[in-house]
């Protein structure tokens, strides 16, 4: 691994959000951290979140809990991984989201130490795909003394192996350079702008990553409104049974029925037309 010079070490706290999804399916859930955000296409079958703005710079919160909330904020609602990518005067490292799993992170000192739990390591290996043979051997390498590498080669060694999963950070955004130099080039590169813009389009945006997710062709679409149909279509003998025989159970289970199919269907045409 190359030596890295102290100018270009990570010296000024910085941040990028790698989503394993297309930007359109990141678009409704970084709307969600309600925090200007940069999006752009970040390789084939990613995309990268660059921040507008500094939270961390107030000293409440260090960048890497910051972006480890961003993180799992992203992934909790998504069938996709994010891998947040951090680093200040101090330390860099990452931290991985995958839905409702405990997140995984690595950290290194400013010279390259290492500093966190060989363990994370194969655990984001094996929660991203990667090869278990090479990428983990790569991986493995990065937790390893080597007085050449501080800690902006580590996260570049680290791109290096998302780069065999798909990883295509736009030129320019590269891990270790200050936020502000990050936002400049996204913004000269095209990248689109995500912010909270109130509370409508943030529940129309959550109800997006929903039916992205596993639930999305039973929420709109062909099959919801099978099942919508069926619902009623069982509800309403099955509601009827129970009145005529005063049967408490059957009449409430009827019901239930109706209320769920033709809500369903209601949901459908509405989101449908929208």
């Amino acid at each position: 691994m190359s030596s890295v010079s102290g100018a270009a070490s990570a010296s000024a706290p910085g941040a990028l959000l790698l989503c394993r999804a297309e930007p359109a399916a990141v678009r409704p859930a970084a709307h969600l951290l309600r925090e200007r955000m940069l999006l752009a296409a970040a390789g084939d079958g990613w995309s990268v979140l660059v921040p507008a703005t500094k939270p961390w710079r107030g000293g409440a919160d260090p960048v890497d809990q910051v972006l480890a909330g961003w993180a799992s904020a992203l992934a909790v609602g998504a069938s996709w991984p994010v891998v947040a990518l951090w680093w200040d005067g101090d330390r860099a490292g990452y931290t991985l989201a995958s839905g409702f799993r405990r997140t995984v992170g690595y950290v290194w000192l400013a010279d390259g130490t290492a500093a966190g739990e060989d363990e994370a390591m194969r655990t984001f290996a094996a929660r991203l795909g990667l090869d278990p043979v090479l990428d983990l051997e790569e991986l493995d390498r990065l937790t390893r003394p080597d007085p050449a590498a501080d800690a902006r080669a580590r996260l570049l060694g680290l791109t290096a192996v998302l780069a065999r999963a798909g990883v295509a950070l736009p030129a320019g955004l590269s891990p270790g350079e200050p936020a502000d130099r990050l936002r400049a080039v996204a913004a000269a590169t095209g990248a689109e702008p995500v912010e909270w813009s109130g509370w409508r389009d943030a529940v129309r945006a959550e109800l997006d990553v929903v039916e992205g997710g596993v639930l999305g062709p039973w929420l709109v679409g062909p099959r919801a409104r099978v099942l919508g149909g069926v619902q009623v279509a069982v509800g309403l003998p099955v509601a009827a049974r129970g009145l005529a025989r005063r049967n408490g159970g059957w009449t409430a289970a009827g019901v239930v029925l109706l209320a769920h199919g033709a809500l369903g269907l209601v949901y459908d045409r509405v989101r449908g037309r929208d």
